[in-house]
């Protein structure tokens, strides 16, 4: 029998029968996970967060480390986030490539790999938290963390491709790890990085599990429940469901993962967009009051100080949970793209934030202030209370497009689906990266199970274990960020020559 085939059914098998052994016992269950993830949280809190604001407002060190690193990056590469986008659609639409790169996957497929991981219920459910939470000011924040974030994105793509391992059977292993481990001990820092490395493997098989797979099965669960009632009384049905799917597609590694989110992502962007384009374009007459609320919202101190660092933080928050510019991530799909120049794909990166976080973040947080449905004292304050951000997001597209809240849990399950596949390769690169190529398939096991468990745990203690784990990953790898940030500037230095003499166009001629 065929090795994958094997696998296939191995997986399978294990998931029907956990979801047998969840069948009737649902509520007992729920109660035992969100326990434990209850303790969790409070642990990972009190260790890995704490309030950097002297004030009343609460901004966590982790918020203000990302934050920090952007804004430092973004000036020390130049601007680039504003400077190359032309030149990144030219790389992304084949205009450099040639047969005999080095990697697994197109930079097209790599951008759409990370960007399936990164369009997501971030941009559906965690805008209307964000939004429902900080209120309308909190969009403006969020636009700002994506802009920085493109200079962020492009560092940690660059440097995954510089300190990446083409292994003797083909498949790379890059990412944070990679550049923790072996760019600090290029540094005579070999200790301090491969600690670093090994905590960032840690947290990001956490967060595969938590943001990456929990968190997207129990908000698209959401969403789908108001259009098939029955699912309310039995979600673990919805869990199965979904880990038969995305048990089938991470069989086949990086390269199945690339060809899915290659067909899925433009058409579920798409759609999204022109629904939400639709719903903004109607009330085109109330655009310029509503970026006035935003703008006024976002520096209002009204209700103090503390008000409105909360609303900034909130909006950075989101923004990384969103676009992960900072994670390291995104930074693992990058390593495979085929490509000569590290510098290359890291321009690639950069658009990453920009379509996720400017554009679709930007689109979701305009329906629901047009729609006013993220008012906290309103008929949809149970929703905002309980995070439930996808629902709320379908109740605004709802309020305007009767039947649209169909084609959402459609659009939700696969913006879902896309992400959960997306992340389950970045935690198994890092599995593998502390276990070893043979355990790999322990990995995969373990998270379609969680798939099935994600159904029956309730959004807010789901989204709080998903908030924490994500966003931990960018205390390891925004080290490596400001330590190696100086081979980045060369490389790209290098790499402009290069680009503005001509030398580019010259080699795509001779290939």
């Amino acid at each position: 029998m065929n090795r994958k085939i094997f696998h296939a059914a191995v997986l399978l098998m294990t998931v029907a029968a956990f979801g047998n052994v969840l069948a009737g016992q649902e509520a007992a269950a729920a109660g035992t996970l969100n326990d434990a993830l209850g303790v969790l949280n409070g642990w990972l809190a009190t260790v890995l967060f704490f309030d950097v604001f002297p004030g009343e407002g609460e901004f966590p060190f982790i918020v203000a480390w990302l934050v920090a690193g952007a804004v430092f990056l973004t000036v020390k590469m130049g601007f680039i986030n504003f400077r190359l986008l032309g030149h990144s659609i030219a790389i992304v639409r084949g205009k450099y490539s040639r047969p005999d790169d080095v990697g697994e996957v197109t930079p097209f497929q790599a951008l759409t790999a990370a960007l399936s991981a990164t369009v997501g219920l971030g941009n559906i459910a965690g805008v209307a938290i964000a939004i429902g939470i900080g209120g309308p000011g909190a969009t403006f924040w969020m636009i700002i963390a994506g802009l920085l974030g493109m200079s962020t994105k492009f560092t940690e793509a660059s440097l995954a491709q510089m300190y990446r391992e083409i292994r003797p059977d083909g498949h790379v292993m890059g990412g944070a790890m990679e550049y923790l481990s072996r760019g600090f001990a290029g540094l005579g820092w070999k200790g301090f990085g491969k600690g670093l490395a090994i905590l960032f493997s840690i947290l990001t098989i956490g967060a595969s599990l938590g943001g990456g797979n929990a968190f997207q099965v129990s908000q698209s669960l959401t969403a789908v429940k108001q259009q098939i009632p029955y699912l309310a009384e039995e979600p673990w049905i919805f869990g199965v469901v979904m880990a038969f799917l995305v048990g089938v597609v991470i069989i086949g590694g990086i390269r199945r993962i690339a060809h899915v989110a290659e067909a899925i992502v433009p058409t579920m962007v798409g759609i999204y967009l022109l629904a939400a384009g639709w719903i903004v374009f109607s009330n085109a007459d109330r655009v310029p009051e509503v970026f006035a609320l935003i703008f006024s919202s976002a520096f209002s101190m009204e209700a103090g100080m503390g008000a409105f660092v909360g609303i900034m933080a909130q909006g950075f928050k989101r923004a990384a949970f969103s676009s992960e510019a900072g994670i390291g991530s995104a930074a693992i799909a990058h390593s495979t793209a085929r490509t000569p120049y590290p510098t290359r794909q890291g321009i690639v990166a950069l658009m990453e934030p920009f379509i996720d976080t400017v554009v679709i973040c930007t689109m979701t947080a305009l329906v629901i202030i047009i729609t006013g449905v993220y008012d906290a004292n309103g008929q949809h304050a149970e929703l905002i209370a309980n995070n439930q951000g996808a629902a709320l997001t379908a109740m605004a597209f709802g309020s305007v497009i009767s039947w649209f809240p169909i084609v959402l849990s459609i659009s939700v399950v696969l913006f879902a689906y896309s992400t959960m596949i997306s992340w389950s390769y970045y935690g198994e690169r890092c599995w593998t990266y502390m276990f070893g190529e043979r355990f790999s398939m322990l990995y995969r096991m373990l998270f379609v199970l969680v798939v099935v468990a994600g159904s029956i745990g309730s959004a807010s203690a789901v989204l709080d274990f998903s908030d924490l784990l994500l966003l931990s990953m960018a205390f390891p790898n925004m080290f490596a960020l400001y330590a190696l940030s100086g081979q980045v500037k060369r490389k790209l230095s290098a790499y402009l020559e290069k680009l503005h003499s001509g030398e580019l166009d010259r080699e795509v001629g001779r290939g």
